[in-house]
């Protein structure tokens, strides 16, 4: 008798991008990524973009308009996965994408640093809200920065599935971003290149749409390239269809997706 199929749960995750100044990914677009912590039942020890599940305080958010700038004409679904998409991006990073009521630039380093340091504990200890943290330091989220990039869901027959919205941001302007030590345990801004080398050497552990999006990424010279490329650009929703072989696995996801293939070998399944 088959498995009962399990629902994916709505997750977001966002690719904070800047350009590369200093160092062996100078004149790359750099991408700031995280080492999920070997504990973690999902993605254990991996390095992944920072995001997560959305809940129940997001989609509480996505009904209050006065807490966020932009993406009129949304629907309450797809504000969810833009607000998740932020707050997770803080509570793993404290890199804050929003803006101070009746200002049209991100706040900036020294603000976003106070506000880390005042609540981004509480918020993932759940001893305070998002919400609250917004309305008590008068922001609103900046969810116009987020550029839609790619969509994936978890394969059938897999006992733990999402249904994640992967967007493009650039970084704010000196918001260096710091892993949480709870759920990550390293953080890093690198070069897809790097990254991708890093997967190859055994050096870090990629997942696989992590691999195919910095592939994709990694095409990209700049950030205003990267965003200008996706912004308005369709997006074409990957569900892989796994096959087990001796082994390993075999994925096969859409072509039109734009991954540069259809059919790939994942190694051990």
């Amino acid at each position: 008798m088959p498995a009962e199929t399990v629902t994916p749960r709505p997750a977001s995750t966002i690719l904070l991008l800047r350009n590369g100044a200093n160092g062996r990914s100078r004149g790359e677009i750099e991408v700031f990524m995280m080492v999920r912590h070997y504990e973690i039942d999902f993605s254990s020890g991996a390095l992944v973009f920072p995001g997560g599940s959305v809940d129940k305080g997001d989609q509480q958010i996505a009904g209050q308009a006065e807490l966020y700038s932009g993406e009129a004409g949304l629907d309450a679904a797809a504000l969810s996965f833009r607000i998740a998409a932020i707050r997770e991006t803080f509570e793993e990073s404290g890199i804050l994408l929003a803006r101070s009521r009746g200002s049209n630039i991100p706040v900036d380093a020294k603000q976003a640093g106070e506000i880390e340091a005042a609540h981004r504990t509480a918020l993932c200890e759940g001893r305070t809200t998002f919400a609250g943290i917004l309305a008590d330091n008068e922001l609103l989220l900046a969810l116009d920065e987020l550029v839609p990039y790619a969509h994936w869901i978890t394969p059938e027959g897999m006992p733990k599935r999402f249904d994640t919205w992967f967007f493009l941001a650039a970084a704010p302007p000196a918001q260096a971003g710091a892993h949480d030590g709870r759920e990550s345990t390293d953080s890093i801004w690198l070069s897809p290149r790097e990254a991708l080398a890093g997967g190859d050497s055994g050096r870090f552990k990629l997942p696989f749409p992590t691999t195919r999006n910095l592939i994709k990424l990694g095409k990209q010279p700049n950030v205003k390239a990267a965003l200008d490329d996706s912004r308005g650009k369709p997006i074409v929703t990957v569900m892989p269809v796994m096959t087990r072989l001796n082994g390993g696995r075999q994925l096969r996801i859409p072509a039109e997706a734009g991954y540069d293939g259809e059919v790939f070998e994942v190694g051990a399944a």
